[in-house]
């Protein structure tokens, strides 16, 4: 089972009872899949919220829909106590009817929400069946808090949780006291390719791994090419009037700029200057390209929905496209508002060559010699990265930018939002590149904010 496991009683020998938040089923319509021999039981109250969310063309109303359609294929009496067979090596799946409130969740919390009924039938189950373990799991940090009050075992939903985000790979390496004969290779006859077999002292290097290798004042920044099994040594150039400050940005740069390499995830805080690189990259490798797209997820402030805001939908999205259109702007400034390359800009603007929307407007389209960069991808869902991705036709380039420390998804945190699931699963592909870029390149202050607040 993926969820963690709570310290437990030797009598509890019997499967677990899994009591499922809609929030869960919103994350991943499959989970049911996930779960191995224990049970799982669905409130009448989650369908009930299930039934609001299957309008629509949002990723949480395609899983809303999938799971429903999942429930109607099963053949059984789905409100019978020993529920449905989900199937070979699987336990079963019951809807559990309402059932008057428990006495210490009346006095504890008098509001009747449909979290509220959620966490009575958990109690109630708990309650007819002391010989199980029953667990309510949720994806609501409050919800389990609640549970946990009224002593019940409460856990987060972590099928699709990398293990550890200081583990998560990093796309790069710094090597010191590098034999000098070793960097030197690099720069003999003007540079070329570095066999691994003279390079021993870098291990298991991954595809499109970046380097640094270092002796003393000599250095040389390197990425691993998988087809020729060498190393090539990274030459600093810009895209679009843009040059990388860093070794970090100047890898990402070799990444973007690479044709071969079809997928690519820069992780990084703020000023770090991701998404810069991403559109200075696309604008260089425009005639490569049917379209550029530049998106990124809407997720309204406090959770609110984007009605409450005013003016008509343009107005509503403004600020959150904002961001992207400042560094659009940052680009026309390094070339001039007069060059041709600044005028450029406009007119592939215009005919929609270039083009910057919410992401959601992007469903349904065919991405057919598309260089598509998601911006603040952190706040996609693991399920929605797979979406993305799968859509890529020939030709398409997908680049995915994001701080898996800033987070505004209500239900994601650094381990389980897609940015870092994508990224613990794509290393060691061949078409796959990840940099995360550390150091911030905006201003002194701006680091320094960054760092200490």
């Amino acid at each position: 089972m993926s969820a963690s496991t709570h310290r437990q009683p030797k009598a509890h020998k019997l499967p677990k009872l899994f009591v499922l938040d809609t929030n869960v089923v919103l994350h991943d319509a499959g989970c049911v899949e996930n779960f191995e021999e224990n049970d799982l039981a669905v409130p009448i109250s989650v369908l009930e919220e299930l039934d609001r969310f299957k309008k629509g063309n949002e990723d949480r109303n395609f899983q809303a829909r999938e799971f429903l359609r999942r429930i109607d294929e099963l053949t059984g009496d789905i409100l019978a106590e020993e529920g449905v067979s989900l199937g070979k090596g699987l336990g079963s799946i019951r809807v559990v009817l309402g059932s008057e409130f428990d006495e210490r969740l009346r006095r504890s919390f008098q509001e009747d929400t449909i979290d509220h009924r959620i966490l009575n039938t958990a109690l109630t189950l708990h309650e007819r069946y002391p010989e199980r373990m029953v667990v309510l799991l949720s994806k609501d940090t409050n919800l389990r808090m609640k549970a946990k009050s009224l002593g019940l075992i409460a856990q987060d939903y972590t099928a699709d949780k990398v293990a550890s985000v200081e583990n998560l790979y990093k796309g790069k390496r710094t090597l010191e006291d590098v034999p000098e004969d070793m960097i030197a290779a690099f720069y003999k006859d003007g540079g070329g390719l570095v066999p691994h077999a003279d390079l021993p002292i870098v291990e298991n290097p991954q595809p499109h791994e970046n380097f640094i290798l270092r002796n003393g004042s000599m250095s040389v920044l390197a990425t691993y090419r998988p087809e020729e099994k060498a190393f090539a040594r990274i030459r600093k150039h810009s895209a679009y009037g843009i040059w990388p400050r860093n070794a970090e940005q100047s890898f990402a740069l070799e990444a973007l700029l690479d044709d071969e390499i079809r997928l690519v995830t820069l992780a990084g805080r703020a000023g770090t200057g991701k998404t810069l690189l991403a559109l200075a990259a696309a604008l260089e490798r425009r005639k490569h390209y049917r379209q550029i797209l530049l998106a990124r997820p809407v997720v309204p402030l406090s959770n609110k929905d984007l009605g409450y805001l005013p003016g008509d939908i343009d107005a509503k999205l403004d600020p959150y496209m904002q961001p992207l259109y400042d560094n659009l702007s940052v680009i026309r400034n390094e070339v001039g508002d007069d060059d041709q390359a600044a005028q450029k800009i406009q007119q592939m603007r215009e005919n929609e060559k270039l083009l910057i929307t919410p992401l959601a407007y992007i469903r349904g389209r065919t991405l057919q010699r598309i260089f598509f960069i998601v911006d603040e991808a952190q706040n996609l869902t693991p399920h929605e990265v797979k979406t993305i991705i799968t859509r890529a036709g020939e030709g398409t380039k997908i680049v995915l930018t994001g701080d898996i420390f800033q987070i505004d998804h209500p239900y994601l945190d650094s381990r389980s939002n897609g940015i870092s699931y994508l990224i613990s699963r794509m290393v060691g592909q061949k078409l796959y590149s990840h940099v995360t870029l550390e150091k911030g390149e905006r201003s002194e202050l701006a680091e320094l904010a960054s760092v200490l607040l």
